[in-house]
């Protein structure tokens, strides 16, 4: 992009530098900026460029229209919705997002749902397509909020790395050291804020660690971008599979293909490319260690065999997946697939004395429940609250940053333990399709609390209302059951009797018919109903 300044000054002075220019850093720095604040957003890399983490749902949406009325940006009202999306920026690519949906693979059987679709889940976030979320495609999302972020006046530095970073005593302001290609500039400001996305920086400049010793979630990931993948919906007509009834096509979903060794993520976006990543999971399940090494064997260390590999044989123990991918080519960005260690971590600390960490540079979990994009944003709303209620800028030793801090910390951390909960569950009873149905029912029951609150008018402390204490003991509870019922190897009966008495504990906060056995795994709408956008 390259479109500032080409002469950076020897100083740059700031009262709050963003490190990282994805769209949450992107939209905090321009949201900042609007309230008055001299904002400096730092970029190691250069727009466009190749990142994951493209599916919104509707409490992600819900932010945008918020953040855009309260901060005059009426942009992010219309990335909030396909429909306007499409009507205002159909240069930039995206994909529509109907709900989430799920199918259970048998290894070397042919997929083929029935009339009652009990190895399917499919649930519809919109009612229509006009109104439903997206996919995005990161490279250009995440271009277009950074320049939309210069246009409103933050100053903006691709290529830039901080090299020093020193905390002033005496004035509580940082200076940082960048470097710039070939050349070197300071920087000062009062507040920091890691929006990179990783624990990279704030474990090299900020002494923290990161850890993932507390999550039960073990999970790891090989993903890329493919070209010439055929619809899913196309398959399974063709096996004579029961879609009639669809509330949609899976593929304009989170289309998720459940199998043994965890999972298959299928993102499409409207130029027919697909995100698509193997997540594997790591811990035992009915005795089996998913991951395979060089020989073919089974093991629990994936890291020994090549990304390739373990994909191909992965694919090649579902007939109708290895179809699906037989003539699929990677794209040209990233050109390869992408293999990551364990996706668990969390940094020892989210907020200290003039810094703050998104949430997605302090901890993740897993991307089971698309919760990434929706996460960060809660986390950018309360920071920005903060700044604004605190304008003139507050300084960063005084006793309400110092509050703001603890009780950022805190909420960030509690959300990601529901969120670990709600995941490992999925995870623990994927192989036992009602158990796993319910399971999923727990975190959609959290996201429809989430949702009305904000509705009324009223913003959850936390997301996924993780802090409603009788919801996380329903959770907790409803977990419990399904643990047992694992542990004692009980009958399909006894399975349908635990899904009812989940249906039972969930009642109070069950709006949508949720575990209705007459909607046959079908769900035309669960989201909140919102007013349609301009």
């Amino acid at each position: 992009m390259e479109s500032e300044r080409s002469r950076v000054p020897e100083n740059v002075v700031a009262d709050i530098v963003v490190v990282g220019s994805g769209f949450a850093g992107s939209i905090l720095a321009m949201a900042l900026q609007q309230t008055g604040y001299r904002v400096v957003m730092l970029e190691k890399s250069q727009h466009p460029r190749f990142t994951i983490g493209e599916s919104s749902t509707p409490i992600a949406d819900m932010i945008l229209r918020d953040l855009a009325s309260e901060f005059n940006l009426p942009v992010l009202a219309k990335l909030s919705r396909y429909g306007t999306w499409q009507k205002h920026f159909p240069h930039l690519l995206c994909g529509i997002k109907r709900g989430f949906s799920y199918y259970l693979h048998q290894p070397e059987q042919t997929y083929q749902g029935d009339s009652n679709h009990s190895q399917e889940l499919l649930v519809a976030a919109s009612s229509d397509d006009s109104n439903s979320d997206t996919n995005w495609y990161r490279s250009d999302t995440d271009h277009f909020l950074a320049t939309e972020a210069q246009k409103v006046g933050v100053q903006l530095f691709e290529n830039s790395e901080i090299v020093r970073l020193e905390r002033n005593r005496n004035n509580h302001r940082w200076l940082a050291v960048v470097k710039r290609r070939n050349r070197r500039f300071t920087l000062q400001a009062n507040w920091l804020i890691d929006a990179t996305g990783s624990a990279r920086f704030s474990e090299s400049f900020l002494d923290l660690h990161s850890s993932d010793s507390s999550f039960r979630t073990n999970t790891s990931a090989i993903f890329s971008h493919f070209k010439e993948v055929p619809y899913w919906l196309d398959a399974l007509t063709t096996t004579g599979s029961a879609v009639s009834d669809y509330p949609y096509s899976p593929d304009h979903s989170a289309l998720h293909q459940v199998i043994e060794e965890g999972w298959i993520w299928m993102l499409r976006f409207n130029n027919g490319l697909l995100s698509s990543g193997l997540v594997l999971d790591h811990n035992p399940v009915s005795g089996m260690l998913t991951g395979y090494s060089q020989a073919g064997q089974k093991t629990s260390d994936p890291q020994k065999a090549t990304a390739d590999l373990i994909w191909e044989q992965t694919l090649n123990r579902y007939p109708s997946l290895k179809a699906l991918y037989s003539g699929a080519k990677l794209s040209e960005v990233p050109g390869k697939r992408i293999a990551t260690g364990r996706l668990q971590r969390r940094l020892n600390s989210a907020a200290g004395e003039g810094w703050l960490a998104l949430p997605h540079s302090a901890g993740f979990v897993d991307p089971l429940h698309s919760t990434g994009m929706a996460h960060t944003l809660t986390g950018v709303e309360r920071i920005l609250n903060f700044f604004k209620m605190n304008s003139p800028l507050l300084p960063p030793d005084s006793a309400e940053s110092e509050e703001f801090g603890r009780r950022y910390q805190e909420t960030l951390f509690s959300e990601l333990d529901l969120i670990d909960e709600l995941v490992a569950l999925c995870y623990r009873t994927r192989r036992n399709f009602p158990l796993f149905h319910s399971s999923v029912m727990l975190y959609f029951v959290a996201t429809i609390q989430y949702e009305r609150s904000r509705l009324q008018g009223w913003k959850p402390e936390s997301f996924l209302c993780a802090d409603n204490t009788e919801l996380r003991k329903a959770i907790r509870k409803g977990a419990n059951m399904m643990d047992d019922f694992i542990k004692k190897k009980g009958s399909q009966e006894e399975a349908m009797r635990t899904v009812e008495t989940i249906r039972k504990l969930i009642e109070p906060w069950n709006s949508a018919g949720l575990l209705d056995p007459d909607k046959k795994n079908l769900y035309t709408h669960t989201a909140v109903t919102l007013n349609t956008a301009g």
